[in-house]
């Protein structure tokens, strides 16, 4: 039995399948759609310094000097 999921770019219900050949996503548009936001910026795994600076001083984030 094949598990039913959502896409997570439109939030259609799809199967994980091989009805559904870019699961986790509905469609080739959404794959390119939720690539283009971690190219952008608008998705990103925060890391432990991000966190730290964001405990000190909330929306005052600074990036470490290089």
């Amino acid at each position: 039995m094949a598990q039913r999921l959502r896409c997570p770019t439109c939030q259609r219900a799809i199967q994980w399948s091989e009805q559904f050949p870019y699961r986790p996503f509905c469609s080739d548009r959404c794959r390119l759609i939720d690539l283009g936001a971690w190219l952008s910026g608008k998705h990103a795994i925060a890391d432990d310094a991000a966190q730290a600076a964001e405990e000190r001083a909330p929306g005052l984030y600074e990036p470490p000097e290089r």
